[in-house]
């Protein structure tokens, strides 16, 4: 009777962990993805890497014809890709929404085919949505943005289906963060900030 209390023990014992591994497992996120264009890859990739949430950021192109662009032909416009970034992210934590609210912040809705003082169809902004629920999220934000802008100037940021996603040379990656000095010159030499500032300066008043 002892053996057998003790083999009972053991399996309940066994039972216990194995329903312990099998709820972390459950527990494991279910990663989304989102891919927005808004100028220059490496100033689109911090606002979101801030956020609680978001996994990864990555730069590459997207929107174009030809498979594997390199970073020389997409900036010649011939490609028709233009700069993005991909980001990956726990939806349970960060929604989609909210991500639209931080690109929008990001850029400037008003320039067509340039962003600051990169021009060219290469730097146009966009939201290039993944599936019907986020195509039906980003062309309400647009519409919510052309009704309560707080600057002058029609939207044109495009809402467009994703094509092919294509990761940049590796050197662009995290580019303001391996390059701090650098970046910030160049950030502050187009004038990000501060048109940034001038677009969004009474968005909340």
């Amino acid at each position: 009777m002892k053996i057998k209390q003790g083999l009972l023990g053991v399996i309940l014992g066994l039972t216990s962990v194995q329903g312990v591994i099998a709820a972390e497992v459950v527990k494991e996120p279910v990663l989304s993805e989102a891919i927005f264009a808004g100028g220059c890859f490496w100033c689109m990739e911090g606002p979101f890497d801030k956020l609680d949430g978001v996994v990864s950021t990555t730069s590459g192109y997207v929107g174009g014809h030809k498979n594997n662009p390199t970073y020389h032909q997409v900036s010649s416009g011939e490609t028709g890709h233009t700069e993005a970034v991909k980001i990956v992210y726990d939806p349970e934590k960060v929604g989609y929404k909210k991500l639209l609210s931080v690109f929008w912040r990001n850029i400037d809705p008003t320039r067509k085919d340039a962003q600051f003082c990169d021009v060219g169809p290469q730097y146009r902004s966009g939201v290039f949505y993944l599936d019907d629920a986020q195509k039906m999220l980003a062309e309400q934000s647009k519409l919510a943005l052309k009704n309560n802008k707080p600057f002058k100037g029609d939207v044109v940021t495009e809402v467009t289906q994703a094509s092919m996603f294509w990761p940049a040379e590796a050197y662009h990656q995290d580019y303001y963060q391996r390059n701090p000095v650098r970046y910030k010159y160049y950030r502050w030499g187009c004038g990000r900030d501060a048109r940034l500032e001038a677009l969004w300066a009474d968005a909340d008043h």
